[in-house]
């Protein structure tokens, strides 16, 4: 049996699992939306597209 290397797995990992996590964050917005479609301005907030842009915010001013 050939097992891959663990080398740089973690960082790999940690990827998919924030993808995930982010794939999760839309479901639940999208079966808690009542208007049957998230709107572009929905899914950036609930995707946190603002923290990631440089000079974004929090949403805590």
């Amino acid at each position: 049996m050939n097992v891959a290397p663990l080398s740089g797995t973690a960082v790999q990992d940690h990827v998919a699992l924030a993808e995930i996590e982010l794939c999760g964050e839309l479901i639940i917005a999208a079966s808690a939306a009542s208007e049957g479609r998230l709107s572009a301005d929905r899914i950036d907030e609930v995707l946190r597209v603002a923290d990631a842009l440089p000079g974004g915010t929090s949403g805590e001013d």
